[in-house]
């Protein structure tokens, strides 16, 4: 088994220096953090106020501000003593691209900065990247070092904490023509500015590596904790799956994501993207945390060695196809009887084989992996499993994978859940963060949500177990948005845009449509996106098929038709 920096036998989070962003603190044993991000205009003290004050009303630990210029970094002060003088102490972050004199005002104000590595000094990469020579590529990093210092020193002077927020759709052109498109670009990305950062003395530091993709960010943020650790640093992780766009399927791309890491012990502070007012990302964030909270009196978990798991690359576990579940075919859904093999689901007593026959079934725990379970698995190969669990979840579902892959067998195996829930988002949340990691790692050929308590509609529980497998990539049964939540740089109304370009959309099945309010992360972070609508403008889109322009700064009013024109 590829050598994991965090312990697949038991939950146990991940010891961290301690960072203070004001009065609050971050890492070393603390609390994980909620947190959410304004997206007012910066230089609208009283709308910026008042979106703050309703996000700490709803639970939120930090609020953080986009800050694109010195005119916006400035008013930070005005909005900050607003804030202030409403009794409210909810730490400050201002959010810095493109424009290191703006990070280095608001290092000066508020408890914390954001900065993006891959445009803080950087060129951001457009189009395929240019060749780099090597001494133009150490040339550039000492332009990186020397901005960088100025603002470590202003953090020290001002006890304001740093955060190195990666984004995977903004590496920079340098970053880009060495590591390419990939995970590993992401931490190349986030260590140079770590290892400055320990050069300096300086330990006031969080890190972030999100990502549109749920499994590049779960294999990044992974990747970033192992590199971190053979360079013997120990700086606390802020965790997100950005662009995660409204509904179920930005709570289930966002719980599967942030809960593989948070099952994995890795996480200090989360923030849950929401193309919705900011408010409503708290309640979510919350919850989702609480889902793992006493997780570490738990049992240890037996953990066989394996060759057939990695952490930090998608491997799918190899399997027969049996009664039209495993092999080469996608994971199927099931739901208290009901079965879908390649078509929605439909009403069956059992699963049911191309020859009408209903084959066995056999209801394990990783308990029941003795040697007699393993003998008739080997003589049974066409045994279809329904794996549950008892209460170690992730821990004890993946165990029982590891463990049929170091014995060999191959038997198609259904990830199966129970809860007993009245309200859909706590549900949604709950199974995203227990099933997305197993399917994320690459186990799994069906999944079976069930709902105990029977007062959510078996539909949203089907729905709920397709969004699930979209987020983990290993099955695309619908159109996917790639929408970021809006900050006070977004040029449009995002909610409603987004609205608007699903309902013209949505028949579209298996096509992946990014909406963005702004060109800063937009035409990279939907560089996944078969197409793309991006601000451009006061009133203004531009129209993306994949990284190419297809129309530029045409009217709003005209975009979605002319999208739609695109599509056909």
């Amino acid at each position: 088994m590829e050598n994991t920096l965090f312990d697949l036998s038991q939950y146990r989070r991940r010891q961290t220096v301690t960072v203070r962003v004001g009065g609050l603190c971050l890492g070393g044993g603390c609390p994980v953090r909620v947190q959410s991000m304004a997206n007012t205009d910066t230089n609208d003290t009283e709308a910026c106020v008042a979106q703050a004050l309703r996000i700490a009303r709803a639970g939120g630990e930090l609020v953080r501000f986009t800050a694109q210029g010195r005119r916006e970094a400035e008013n930070l002060r005005a909005i900050k003593a607003g804030i202030r003088a409403a009794g409210c102490d909810i730490p400050l972050v201002a959010d810095i691209h493109f424009n290191p004199e703006a990070a280095f005002i608001a290092a000066t104000i508020v408890e914390k900065v954001r900065i993006n590595p891959g445009n803080f000094v950087d060129k951001p990469a457009s189009g395929l990247p240019a060749e780099w020579s090597e001494a133009a590529y150490r040339a550039e990093q000492g332009v990186l070092r020397e901005k960088f210092v100025r603002l470590i020193d202003l953090c020290k002077a001002h006890g304001t904490a740093l955060r190195i927020g990666v984004n995977h759709g903004s590496l920079s052109e340098r970053i880009l023509a060495r590591y390419g498109d990939t995970p590993q670009g992401m931490v190349e990305s986030a260590m140079e500015f770590g290892r400055i950062c320990v050069e300096e003395g300086f330990d006031q530091v969080v890190f972030s590596m999100k990502s549109s993709n749920v499994r590049v960010m779960v294999h990044a943020y992974r990747l970033l904790v192992r590199a971190m650790e053979a360079e013997a640093m120990a700086f606390p992780l802020h965790l997100g799956v950005t662009e995660a766009g409204d509904g179920e399927a930005a709570r289930v791309k966002s719980a599967a994501g942030i809960g593989a890491l948070l099952a994995d012990g890795l996480g200090d502070t989360i923030r849950v993207s929401l193309t919705e007012p900011p408010e409503n990302e708290i309640p979510v964030g919350r919850k989702l945390v609480a889902h793992f909270s006493g997780r570490e009196n738990q049992p240890l978990v037996p953990v066989p060695d394996s060759e057939g798991y990695s952490a930090y690359t998608y491997r799918r576990r190899e399997s027969i196809l049996s009664g039209g579940i495993g092999g080469e075919r996608p994971p199927v859904v099931v739901a208290s009887g009901v079965c879908d093999s390649e078509q929605p689901p439909i009403p069956a007593p059992d699963f049911w084989g191309d020859d009408g026959e209903a084959p066995l079934w056999a209801t394990l725990t990783l308990n029941d992996l003795t040697e007699a379970t393993l003998d008739f698995l080997r003589s049974n190969p066409q045994q279809i499993i329904v794996l549950k669990s008892h209460t170690a979840g992730v821990a004890e579902q993946r165990a029982f994978f590891l463990r049929l892959i170091a014995e060999g067998l191959k038997n198609p195996v259904i990830v199966h859940r129970a809860y007993s829930e009245d309200d859909l988002e706590t549900l949604q949340l709950k199974a995203a963060a227990d099933l997305g990691p197993l399917f994320l790692d690459g186990f799994g050929d069906g999944i079976w949500v069930e709902n105990l308590a029977k007062t959510i509609p078996l539909q949203e529980v089907i729905s709920l177990s397709f969004a699930i497998l979209q987020a983990a990539r290993v099955r695309i049964s619908r159109t996917e948005y790639i929408a970021c939540p809006g900050c006070g740089r977004t040029l449009f109304d995002l909610p409603q845009t987004l609205r608007q370009v699903r309902e013209a959309t949505s028949h579209l099945k298996g096509l992946k449509i990014g909406v963005m309010g702004c060109i800063v992360n937009g035409p990279g972070e939907m560089a996944d996106a078969d197409y793309g609508y991006v601000g451009a403008g006061p009133g203004k889109v531009t129209l993306y098929k994949g990284r190419e322009v297809v129309c530029r700064n045409i009217p709003q009013e005209e975009a979605i038709a002319r999208l739609l024109e695109i599509l056909s």
